[in-house]
């Protein structure tokens, strides 16, 4: 456990020791953070109207719902992502395949180089929340932190398996998922980034009920705008840790069948 833990810390440190190089990049990050802020705070009140704020859950000011929708789709886009960067990095600077040739383990190689992708995605989401709380008043006074880091933490499990997924396909076919951009903008329609599900049709409601997004924003808004603890979420909780109980598994054997299949045809390192 302890080398385990060791080798996700050096994948980390490796990630961040890359991004340190870079460092007008989190200057940039943060302004269009505060930009991002301010564009929903004003569109929010342009639309707010009480019959509006009756409709959202919790109750709440629209900038507050759409403002949790839009970092959150971002955790997601991040999700999908980050084993497809990783992997095409990795493959760039001929590293990949020293890596698994070494004795590191195909799940501590996958979970190693998402840690630092989801802690920028995350720190991102605080930049965006922190600035909404100062300048706009969003209400950070409400939340639940323990049921909000849990949720994150679930979230987190529920997203990786779509994005392993996107990876073993570049590592087949040596491009970008194109099912990853549907299934993104799939999500941001259905999923509640903007507007909630409840107003969708019945059978778009039954596409957002088959989503994880729908859940996991379901469970940050409960807990970051409505202050609900962990078992009050259980059951948007249980059902991202139902999504990750079957795409994790399903994700890992592909991706272990893809990385065996271009080490067959020789074409692991091709580009």
């Amino acid at each position: 456990m302890i080398l385990i833990l060791r080798e996700l810390w050096l994948f980390f440190w490796r990630d961040l020791s890359i991004a340190r190089t870079y460092r007008t990049v989190f200057v940039l990050e943060g302004i269009e953070a505060l930009f991002g802020a301010a564009m929903f705070y004003y569109l929010a009140r342009f639309v707010d109207t009480p019959a509006l704020q009756h409709a959202l859950p919790q109750g709440g000011s629209y900038f507050a719902f759409s403002l949790v929708g839009f970092v959150f789709l971002d955790y997601f886009n991040a999700a999908l992502d980050t084993f497809d960067r990783s992997l095409e990095e990795a493959r760039d600077t001929g590293t990949l395949e020293h890596l698994l040739v070494t004795q590191t383990s195909l799940p501590v190689f996958v979970a190693g180089s998402a840690i630092y992708p989801f802690a920028a995605a995350t720190l991102r989401i605080v930049v965006y929340l922190a600035w909404g709380a100062a300048l706009f008043g969003f209400p950070l006074h409400a939340a639940n932190w323990i049921a909000v880091f849990t949720v994150l933490l679930v979230t987190l499990l529920a997203f990786s398996g779509p994005g392993i997924l996107s990876a073993s396909y570049r590592l087949l076919f040596k491009r970008g998922n194109p099912a990853k951009w549907f299934f993104l903008g799939v999500s941001s329609i259905v999923g509640g980034m903007l507007f909630p599900v409840s107003i969708l049709p019945d059978w778009l409601q039954f596409v957002a009920r088959l989503n994880p997004v729908t859940y996991a924003l379901e469970a940050m808004r409960a807990s970051l705008l409505g202050g609900l603890g962990v078992t009050a979420l259980w059951r948007p909780l249980a059902i991202l840790l139902l999504f990750a109980a079957v795409l994790l598994p399903l994700s890992m054997s592909v991706f272990a069948w893809s990385l065996r299949r271009t080490k067959v045809t020789g074409t692991l390192t091709h580009s």
